[in-house]
C-alpha cells in the first residue's frame, strides 16, 4: 500500500502561484512513476504532468507547459508541483497518483494509488 497526502492548495488570484506537495508513505519507492491530475466540476480527471522515477523525464499537458513545474525528492518521498501564472481555468481538485514501477504515463488507469485531493481555486 502507498498512502499519498496532498497539501498546498488554496485560493489565489489569477497570475498568482501555488506549490502543491504530495507526501508518500507506506510502500514507497523511487521506482514509482508519479503524476499530478486534476478534475474540475463536470469534467473528466485529466493528467497535468507525470514524472519518471529518476525525475529525468516529464510529460506535461499542453495547457500547463511553461507555467507548471514538477519535481521530486526521493529522499523525502515527496513530489512537488509548482504552479505559476495561474488562470481561472486551472481551478480544480488536484490529485497526486503513484504508478508502481511502471512507465511514465498520462493515463489515469495506469496509476494504482491516489491521494484525497487538494482544492485549487483561481479567481479572476
Amino acid at each position: 500500500q502507498v498512502h499519498l497526502i496532498e497539501s498546498g492548495g488554496g485560493l489565489v488570484q489569477a497570475g498568482g502561484s501555488l506549490r502543491l506537495s504530495c507526501a508518500a508513505s507506506g510502500r514507497t519507492s523511487s521506482r514509482n512513476v508519479m503524476g499530478w491530475f486534476r478534475q474540475a466540476p463536470g469534467k473528466e480527471r485529466e493528467c497535468v504532468v507525470a514524472i519518471a522515477q529518476s525525475g529525468s523525464a516529464t510529460n506535461y499537458a499542453d495547457s500547463v507547459k511553461g507555467r507548471f513545474t514538477i519535481s521530486r525528492d526521493n529522499t523525502k518521498n515527496t513530489v512537488y508541483l509548482q504552479m505559476n501564472s495561474l488562470k481561472p481555468e486551472d481551478t480544480a481538485v488536484y490529485y497526486c497518483a503513484a504508478n508502481l514501477g511502471g512507465l511514465i504515463s498520462s493515463k489515469k488507469n495506469a496509476y494504482t494509488y491516489w491521494g484525497q485531493g487538494t482544492q485549487v481555486t483561481v479567481s479572476s
